[in-house]
């Protein structure tokens, strides 16, 4: 197994996270904005990636940025956002062939922080306000991101089934923003938010690939002077833990020809919990894989689904089953679904079904860890969740699950929203 070693250490503020590996002929820069999931400033927050990657005050436009990229042996430049839990990531990331393989490139590391440190640091601004004529252009890529939500029908049952399962609960709010909060967006108080997040989002640095600690350490130290937060707590999602929970069926009819029948369910397991690696055998199980319950019952056997899966969502411990079928399969499909949760709960399945999914998750995460960002990723986890628990104690404790570990996680899982969008025609 390839173990991940990690180092963190303090420097300006942030968590900076020294993740050396010889494995990639890359380096990779990282660095996460952690805040609030919050709907007064998720639009916000989702338009400022659209507007950082337009360019810095150094290198004003796209194309002087995409420039400067290039002449650093072609780094690639990403900026998004995403939200795990009760939390909004904002993640920035460059990455740059590794110096080690080039003639004459002893610098390249320390123009990458630089400009690294001035896509976050020193945007395109002039007079506290972002330049007003790419606001308003960003402002309609995102208007047409968010409607474009509305054409992929599954992304929209998948956004529907949160909206009902998680009415009152701060998941609900959507990561992408709202049409609506636009129009009130302007190059000023977009700024004015961009600042304080820079202040007040804990933040954290990873550079993985082939250097010198020290080097790298000292490098950063000179260039990253801005001061960071790096461990303002979130809001937990452990505490949103639900006993009580009554099932809800929704029903929506639009013009479509195959029907999404899409289920949340309540699983009181979170990342940080002991029985997380057995809530993740237990997903594996029942819809994580081609060999699951859900895909051979619902699919194979009584080809009620052009699609049939589920996925768990770690940090607020849900649990999501994502299926396409005819809209008059409905009634059908969904019973043929409740009986794989029970028989998940009765415990029947055997000693093989749980070796190979335990098998089949362990090599899903070996496959991560052949990359970069899937490594950073995976060790970003423990952040979020405030957990430790690295890969390779991850990956561990999976191959020492048992089968009273599943079932119970399964008798922990509670029923809670059936999000059904069909045709006009049936019901």
């Amino acid at each position: 197994m390839n173990q991940v070693n990690e180092q963190v250490v303090q420097v300006g503020g942030l968590n900076f996270h020294l993740v050396p590996s010889k494995k990639f002929k890359t380096l990779n820069f990282v660095v996460k904005f952690k805040g609030k999931l919050d709907r007064s400033t998720i639009t916000k927050r989702a338009l400022l990636p659209y507007l950082l990657q337009q360019g810095t005050n150094r290198y004003p436009s796209r194309s002087k940025l995409q420039q400067k990229l290039d002449d650093l042996y072609g780094a690639v430049l990403s900026i998004d956002g995403t939200k795990k839990g009760n939390s909004h990531i904002i993640t920035f990331r460059l990455e740059i062939p590794n110096q080690r393989f080039l003639e004459n490139e002893s610098k390249l590391i320390e123009s990458t922080i630089e400009l690294l440190n001035e896509v976050i640091t020193n945007p395109n601004v002039s007079e506290n306000s972002f330049d007003s004529a790419i606001v308003d252009r960003e402002k309609e890529t995102l208007k047409q991101k968010i409607s474009s939500i509305l054409d992929d029908k599954m992304s929209y049952a998948n956004m529907r089934l949160i909206d009902e399962m998680c009415e009152n609960e701060v998941y609900k709010t959507h990561v992408h923003g709202y049409v609506d909060d636009l129009p009130k967006l302007d190059e000023k108080n977009l700024f004015a938010y961009y600042q304080s997040m820079l202040s007040d989002d804990s933040v954290d640095l990873y550079v993985l690939g082939d250097f010198e600690e020290e080097e790298m350490k000292n490098t950063v130290k000179n260039i990253m002077k801005k001061e960071f937060t790096s461990n303002k707590s979130i809001e937990s999602t452990a505490d949103e833990k639900k006993k009580d929970v009554e099932k809800n069926t929704v029903t929506e009819k639009q013009e479509l020809q195959q029907a999404k029948l899409h289920i949340g369910y309540r699983t009181n397991c979170t990342y940080s919990d002991e029985l997380y690696a057995g809530l993740q055998v237990f997903n594996g199980m029942f819809g994580g894989f081609p060999n699951s319950k859900l895909f051979i019952n619902v699919r194979e056997k009584n080809s009620l689904a052009y699609y049939a899966s589920s996925r768990l969502e770690s940090h607020k411990g849900l649990l999501f089953v994502f299926s396409g079928i005819a809209p008059k399969d409905f009634k059908q499909a969904k019973e043929i679904m409740d009986e794989q949760m029970t028989a998940m709960k009765n415990g029947d399945f055997i000693e093989d079904e749980i070796s190979s999914t335990k098998e089949l998750i362990i090599n899903q995460l070996l496959e991560t860890l052949d990359h970069p960002q899937g490594i950073i990723e995976m060790l970003y986890q423990q952040v979020v969740a405030n957990h430790s628990l690295t890969p390779d104690m991850l990956i561990a404790k999976i191959q020492n699950v048992k089968k009273q570990d599943i079932l119970d996680v399964a008798n922990g899982i509670q029923e809670d929203t059936t999000y059904l969008l069909t045709t006009n025609g049936e019901g």
